[in-house]
């Protein structure tokens, strides 16, 4: 394949953007108490399969829509067959489902779930009322995949791992909200509210006590991280919601999710996977600059 092939297909599945995915999991993992184990790294898998088969049958989906407002996409512009990206979509989503159903019969049941939500919202939910919620959920449901799959009879119940989905789907949700903007620009309200959103996660997670050990220094980085990621360009985005600065925001807010994870995942008492989290955000920043995240 050559480099131009090579290129396009980054853009297409914005490569930069999978650094979020496998916080998902060690979330998961740390709020039921669970080392990571074979169980973990399939779910990450699983969670990085099915990231890509969203961006995949996202440019698909949105194919026409780019053409016009974004022709440089690698499908409108020619360097990817609408064909070839519908059959990765499909090829990511099987993979997914695939390596989720080796670690059990839940992780198989929620990554099906997980499957079902990326098609729905690519498909129909993203021009809803509902698209930034189902958005929301599949960033949940991938907590949870990292709970199921991690689980043992030793942890904690599955509920320890729905406060931290829940924190992930707010965040998610906000967001997405505000992409809805990218090409568009012209809504102060979306980024406004996601600004608050961002405040209010990072004040919660200020408040809640964070693990021993090595997650530690974490308990106030983390959750500043977070904040200083996302708040800036959010802010920016609401008193002058150009598309240029909206995308900005978007693209800041999915790096954000980054240091939320390893804030979540100190809190949980997880040094080694709050830490591991952590430095995947500045791998997220460099590779960006050379392979936009939205």
């Amino acid at each position: 394949m050559s480099r131009t092939a090579l290129r396009a297909w980054a853009e297409l599945l914005r490569l930069p953007a999978l650094f979020t995915v496998p916080g998902d999991a060690l979330v998961g993992a740390a709020a039921v108490n669970a080392r990571p184990s074979r169980g973990t790294f399939l779910a990450i898998g699983s969670s990085l399969c099915l990231y890509e088969a969203g961006m995949a049958l996202n440019d698909w989906a949105d194919r026409a829509e780019d053409a016009v407002d974004r022709p440089h996409r690698p499908i409108p512009s020619g360097r990817i067959r609408p064909g070839a990206a519908l059959l990765a979509a499909g090829a990511f989503t099987a993979a997914g489902v695939g390596l989720a159903a080796r670690a059990g019969r839940l992780p198989a049941a929620i990554s099906t779930a997980l499957a079902a939500t990326v098609w729905a919202y690519d498909l129909g939910l993203k021009r809803t009322p509902a698209g930034p919620v189902a958005m929301g959920a599949a960033r949940g449901l991938d907590v949870l995949l990292g709970a199921g799959a991690s689980h043992n009879d030793g942890a904690r119940p599955l509920g320890s791992a729905t406060g931290a989905a829940l924190t992930m789907t707010v965040h998610t949700t906000a967001v997405t909200a505000v992409s809805r903007h990218e090409t568009t620009g012209g809504n102060v309200l979306a980024p406004a509210a996601a600004l608050a959103t961002t405040a209010t996660l990072a004040g919660a997670l200020l408040r809640t006590p964070v693990g021993r050990g090595a997650a530690a220094p974490l308990g106030l980085p983390g959750p500043t991280a977070y904040a200083l990621t996302a708040a800036r360009p959010l802010l920016h985005a609401a008193l002058n919601p150009s598309p240029p600065l909206t995308q900005r925001a978007v693209g800041a807010g999915i790096r954000a999710m980054i240091p939320l994870q390893a804030a979540l995942t100190a809190r949980a008492g997880a040094p080694a996977a709050a830490l591991l989290t952590a430095a995947l955000a500045p791998l997220a920043r460099r590779f960006a600059k050379k392979v936009s995240v939205t």
